[in-house]
């Protein structure tokens, strides 16, 4: 079992968001894209809020480690999937930010393994402000005017920049750490 902290529980409200996002945009709810919109804001909201009083209560947990990135995850690619198939965003958009979201996943796994930590670089805060408003607009704005097709290609460029400079930041620490201990002392 997991502490139910503070942090821990808007993790847990996060990904309980994800059906009511879906669920609103695809379903025949009334005001159907103003509920999404409302609930995905909010959702997204709590993922800047509980990191915060995780560090400031001392309340980081394994659970909120773990957790807390699935539920970013899950909210973006439930929303992306759900836009997709109403036709208000291309297919290729989704898949290089989901795409993008999962080699991150797999970098920080492979960087834990080898006891590096990943921390979330100011790119990857521009690419989650960005993906957040862009969905936002999305949802909000249909059709979409042609200042939310900027955001979201802005998005896209930011998604991928981020990516590339996980990779990248990566291979460099492990090349480092590499040269380290075949150093002699």
């Amino acid at each position: 079992m997991f502490p139910l902290n503070l942090p821990n529980l808007l993790t847990l409200l996060r990904i309980l968001a994800v059906p009511v996002v879906v669920v609103a945009l695809l379903g025949e709810t009334p005001n159907g894209d103003a509920l999404a919109a409302g609930v995905f804001a909010l959702a997204a909201l709590t993922d800047g809020l509980d990191g915060y009083f995780a560090r400031s209560r001392d309340a980081v947990t394994t659970f909120g480690k773990l957790m807390d990135p699935l539920a970013d995850k899950l909210l973006i690619t439930a929303a992306l999937i759900s836009l997709v198939s109403l036709n208000r965003l291309d297919a290729w958009v989704a898949m290089v930010i989901i795409a993008r979201e999962i080699a991150v996943t797999g970098l920080r796994a492979i960087a834990a393994e080898r006891g590096i930590v990943i921390v979330a670089s100011w790119l990857g805060k521009v690419k989650t402000v960005l993906q957040i408003a862009a969905v936002i607009a999305l949802i909000a704005a249909n059709p979409a005017p042609a200042w939310v097709d900027a955001l979201v290609y802005l998005a896209v460029a930011a998604t991928v920049l981020s990516g590339t400079d996980y990779f990248f930041g990566l291979r460099r620490r492990i090349e480092a750490e590499r040269q380290a201990r075949t150093k002699p002392s």
